[in-house]
């Protein structure tokens, strides 16, 4: 059924009694974590190993020499057991579990009420990575990127909002506003000063922010959502769609990249995607200019680039034209993606210098004349939406004097876990659009220079290969 086992949660522990019991590493692994935190700690155990016994006197940690008490979990708030042995483990977590406490026996999820995920401290910021209890080395492998990610003076930020929070509040009605308003305050004066270390200047600039009360003007960002690969959208593009307040988003992006937006984000699908336009351009640009001027930070999310063949020109001339502003955040075009999958260079010394982005698809079902040439003349073409033209795509080409043998590589799903390799020649291609197994976006690649890449584990093109059918039951 899936699901999390270990719903994520933070624990108020501040000036709470938190009880740790245990001599050895496991309950000094414990303390060291929770020693972080504004907790009350108390120690139980009636002999400590020499590191531990020396990290609690320099650290002034009470220490009860004794077994667990009824007294210690009067008032504790949590209680963390690692003596080392599972039989006293499990008798010690039974008591605590009858006294009320939540437990967590270390390593020893099963006898657990609760996980303690791994943890990135920018105090008064904290992230918490947890993996359901399954694999504690991944979790401690995200933690390391993470906090690569995040500078040591990150948690300064975190003191600017804790100073402010209960002022913007006030100030502010609305979530929404306050979100806007937050985002704008980090990326500003404040939120610089405070990363430098001059918190008092920070909180002055963000009051004064605060009373100048100016309203936001909103923004379209339109932003590149590569091939389809979450993995492969850019860092600028992920932070963005958490910024937004309302995500535009056409067909062919997949929706595991339209989740990486903002919980509460306004998600508008407008589902423009080849041959079926569920919302017309003009209809899209007129929404992205109402939503701008309600004061909102638009996405406007296309697949691959949005300045190839994305019709970003026509949404950002509407936006100027409305005095919107509107930034571009490039995206990793199927091209790429398909050359990346198949691992052929689209120039390569000696064999071709030029490459051209050209669409078998074009405005009122035409496209301008001249690209099939930059194949005659040795250079590689990328045709984008070809597939279900690719006889009148061959015909381009031989008109122009591209020769048949011309190597051909055509990609379905670039960049998708899900993609396949096709390889052949021009002379194959209309084979292409007759494939009843090939459903997804099709990116074609013609040039000599594919002639010199590993295909060996390519489909060919002119051979379909019919998909397996399941077997029936009984058979041998």
């Amino acid at each position: 059924m899936g699901g999390l086992r270990y719903f994520p949660i933070s624990y108020d522990v501040g000036d709470r009694l938190v009880v740790i019991v245990g001599g050895g590493d496991e309950a000094f692994a414990k303390l060291r974590l929770l020693g972080r935190s504004q907790a009350r700690l108390r120690l139980v155990a009636p002999a400590l190993e020499q590191a531990l016994a020396a990290f609690v006197e320099t650290n002034g940690i009470d220490h009860r020499a004794r077994t667990l008490a009824a007294d210690d979990l009067a008032e504790a708030a949590l209680v963390f057991i690692g003596t080392g042995d599972e039989g006293e483990d499990a008798r010690l977590a039974a008591r605590a579990r009858a006294a009320g406490v939540p437990v967590n026996v270390v390593d020893r999820p099963h006898l657990s009420d609760f996980a303690v995920p791994a943890i990135v401290d920018r105090a008064p910021v904290a992230v918490a990575i947890s993996t359901d209890g399954l694999a504690p080395v991944l979790a401690q492998r995200i933690r390391a990127a993470v906090e690569a990610m995040l500078a040591p003076e990150f948690g300064r930020l975190g003191e600017l909002a804790r100073a402010l929070r209960a002022a913007v509040t006030a100030a502010i009605p609305t979530n929404s506003a306050r979100l806007r308003f937050w985002n704008r305050l980090f990326d500003g004066p404040a939120g610089r000063l405070a990363l430098a270390g001059d918190l008092g200047a920070a909180r002055r600039a963000a009051l004064s922010a605060l009373s100048a009360g100016a309203a936001e003007d909103g923004v379209v960002w339109l932003i590149g959502a590569g091939p389809g690969s979450s993995d492969l959208l850019t860092l600028r593009a992920q932070r963005l769609l958490l910024e937004a307040d309302v995500i535009v988003h056409d067909g062919l992006v997949p929706q595991e990249v339209v989740d990486m937006g903002r919980r509460d984000a306004e998600r508008i699908a407008v589902g423009k995607a080849k041959g079926r336009h569920s919302v017309s351009q003009s209809d899209i640009d007129a929404l992205m200019v109402r939503l701008a001027r309600q004061g909102k930070r638009v996405a406007r999310l296309k697949a691959g680039d949005p300045l190839v063949f994305g019709r970003a020109g026509e949404e950002l001339a509407a936006l100027r034209a409305a005095g919107i502003r509107a930034e571009v955040v490039p995206g990793v075009t199927a091209a790429l993606a398909a050359a990346a999958d198949a691992q052929v260079s689209l120039t390569l010394r000696g064999v071709a210098s030029s490459l051209t982005f050209a669409t078998g698809h074009g405005a009122e079902g035409g496209e301008p004349a001249g690209w099939p040439a930059i194949a005659a003349a040795g250079g590689t073409v990328a045709v984008y939406m070809g597939r279900t033209v690719a006889e009148e795509t061959q015909a381009r080409f031989i008109a122009a004097g591209v020769a048949p043998d011309t190597p051909v590589v055509a990609v379905e799903n670039a960049g998708r876990m899900t993609r396949r390799l096709f390889a052949g020649t021009l002379a194959d291609l209309p084979a292409l659009s007759a494939r009843a197994d090939v459903d997804g976006p099709v990116l074609i690649l013609v040039g000599p220079t594919l002639a010199h890449g590993e295909l060996k584990g390519a489909e060919p093109i002119a051979e379909p290969i019919p998909r397996r059918q399941p077997a029936l039951a009984g058979a041998a």
